[in-house]
Order: structure tokens, then sequence, then C-alpha cells
């Protein structure tokens, strides 16, 4: 039988007795966390994974069942943390990862001493008054591109959910995270993320939680932010000085800063 240490690829790293654990985004890997884990390490045990079909997860793992709902990977997030005996657990997430970490959370609060949500959306799609960032016809229009040309759409893609365009290394980073998906399982994860909608499930996290928001951040826009602040009494809101959707990439100091606050 698999592990869920192998499925996903996990390494701990750090010396404390404290645990953070690190989720990465869509198309991302846990080698983006690179800027943030060495400023933890010596107070935290640190957990980083790869979802499956991220990274140098164990793709023949990939289930369309189970993976059908964020709650495929959030029950991923679990079976790490039994198997590795994790308690009170700081799980930072970054986009995807945030609402992923919230189900987990929901499913197992004893698990989870806080949540940490970076660029969360709960829906990427507008709805009545709630403003998700794009209509529907927006994301179907780049779920078609994804599915008809992965390459394609991840030249174009990286630069717009990255921002910072006068850091170009940092797009072509995450060109290249993209590219090295497997077009199938990146068209699904896709399809999963920018179609879920978990607002209902905002009301059932009791976890103490923090969100971080950046500015001009064309997938998780502030108002989203602050509609997730919202929902969650005693969350704490923090604008960050940093501008796009990959501030752990692109302001990692930003990051840092406040995620210490938060867990001191």
């Amino acid at each position: 039988m698999m592990t869920a240490t192998h499925r996903n690829n996990v390494k701990v790293v750090g010396n404390g007795s404290r645990t953070i654990m690190f989720g990465h985004g869509y198309g991302c890997d846990q080698n983006m966390w690179r800027r943030i884990v060495p400023a933890f390490a010596d107070h935290f045990r640190i957990v980083l994974f790869d979802y499956v079909g991220s990274g140098a997860s164990d793709a023949s793992a990939f289930d369309k069942t189970r993976y059908s709902t964020l709650s495929g990977y959030s029950q991923d997030v679990l079976e790490i943390v039994d198997e590795l005996g994790l308690q009170e657990v700081n799980f930072v997430g970054h986009s995807v990862s945030s609402m992923i970490g919230a189900l987990a959370a929901v499913r197992k609060p004893e698990a989870f001493k806080t949540l940490t949500m970076i660029g969360p959306s709960p829906c990427y799609i507008n709805s009545g008054e709630y403003n998700g960032g794009m209509e529907q016809a927006d994301v179907d229009s780049l779920l078609d591109t994804l599915e008809s040309n992965h390459v394609a759409w991840s030249a174009t893609m990286a630069p717009v959910i990255m921002g910072n365009l006068d850091v170009p290394e940092l797009s072509e980073e995450l060109e290249a995270s993209f590219c090295r998906m497997d077009p199938y399982l990146a068209s699904h994860f896709a399809r999963v993320t920018f179609l879920s909608d978990n607002r209902d499930d905002l009301s059932k996290v009791k976890t103490k939680t923090l969100i971080l928001q950046c500015e001009k951040d064309a997938i998780a826009g502030t108002s989203v932010g602050e509609y997730v602040h919202q929902c969650l009494p005693g969350s704490q809101f923090v604008m960050m000085n940093a501008t796009g959707h990959c501030p752990h990439m692109s302001a990692p100091q930003e990051v840092v800063k406040a995620l210490k606050a938060f867990l001191n």
C-alpha cells in the first residue's frame, strides 16, 4: 500500500518543536517555498509536500473520483498529518491550498492550531453580489485553452498570475513549473480549482486564521480576501506591501514578517 509520504513526496526539515505545513498553489510544488523556509527552520519542524500530479509526487496515485473536488486533496493533507503523527499544525496554504487547508481543518479541527491563507479564493466566478473576479465564460475559456495547448497557456498565464513584470525570472520559474505538469493532470487540477465553490464551507472553519493579501492580484483580488475575512470571525487580514499572486516568491520578506507576527 502506498504511503502518504511517498505519494505526496513529503519532506520534513527544521529543528523546532512546533510544526508548519506548507501547501503550494495550482501548478506549483514544494520548491516554491524555498525563500520562506529558512526563516522558520530554527524554531519549527517544517513539512513540505506536492499534491498528486504536481512536483515529484507519484502520479500513479491519481484517482479521478477522489480528486474530483478539493476534498480529495484535503484528505491527502490529513493522511500526511496522521502518518507523521503531527499535532497542532500551523498550515500555510497558497491560493487553492487555502481552501484545501480549510477543508482539512473542518474535517479534523483538533489537528490544526492555525491556518494562514495566502491569496485565498473560495470561488473564482462572479455570482450575484459576490465578486470572484471572473465570469463563467472567462473560466470556461481559460480551461478550454489549457486543455487545447498546455504550453501556450502556461506562457500566457504565468506573467498574469505572477505579476511583478520587472522581475521576469519569477514568471519564467512559474511557467516552467506549469509546463512540468502532465497536461491531463494539469487540466484536471485546474478544472477542480477554478470551478470550485467553497463559500459555504467558510462558516465551518473554527481554526484561528490569518489572511495575507497582495495588491493587484489578478487571480484573487482584494474584495475576495476581504470576503474571506468577513466570513471568518476573528480572522486577521493583512494587506502586504506586495503585488501579484505569489508573494512567497516575489516578496518573501513580507510573508515572513506577517507569518512570524501571527505565529508568535
